[in-house]
């Protein structure tokens, strides 16, 4: 029930609920929304989720490595994504500057995608490297390949740049190899 309490009043603060039936009904607010959390669809999203969002206030080397496996799993996670399949490793070298962070990405594995010939699913080998420059302001915002983060939260989600990069080492035309296509 302690438990409950305190993430229900945590929950009510931060979310600027000040009416006095759910600072009463803390408990019953905590317990609430635990099982909306636990028991929604989105609580796997969600934990998925965490993996790539880095806290950039929080860095304390110079340069940080963060190795990501991508999988089915996390194309399944994003929200809109249009790739389905693909087995990636993704190594994010972030540096710390003076005012900035410099972000390399490269990236290795392969995506299955539609043929525009036949249409069957194919295997598209993906190797990219690519660069973005993050730095903490006033609010969020994106410009080319400069990401700014509030500097207040200090927190950036990689997952949609990751994916973005990957959709970006896709060749516009995508057919299997001479011969290999689907005759049918």
């Amino acid at each position: 029930g302690c438990i409950l309490y305190l993430l229900g009043r945590k929950i009510t603060k931060k979310y600027g609920i000040t009416n006095g039936y759910c600072k009463k009904n803390s408990i019953f607010f905590g317990f609430l929304l635990t099982y909306s959390y636990l028991c929604s669809p989105k609580s796997v999203f969600m934990c998925s989720q965490e993996t790539y969002t880095i806290d950039l206030k929080g860095l304390t080397e110079d340069v940080t490595v963060r190795d990501f496996n991508l999988d089915d799993e996390f194309f399944r996670a994003l929200d809109g994504a249009q790739l389905e399949h693909g087995a990636l490793h993704v190594s994010v070298s972030i540096r710390k500057m003076t005012g900035f962070f410099e972000l390399q990405f490269h990236t290795v594995g392969s995506v299955t995608i539609s043929c525009d010939r036949c249409l069957d699913d194919m295997e598209q080998p993906i190797e990219a490297d690519n660069h973005l420059v993050v730095k903490l302001g006033d609010t969020y915002s994106e410009d080319d390949d400069t990401v700014t983060v509030d500097e207040n939260e200090g927190m950036l989600d990689l997952s949609w740049f990751i994916y973005e990069f990957i959709m970006l080492a896709i060749p516009i035309k995508h057919v299997h190899a001479p011969g290999k296509c689907n005759s049918a």
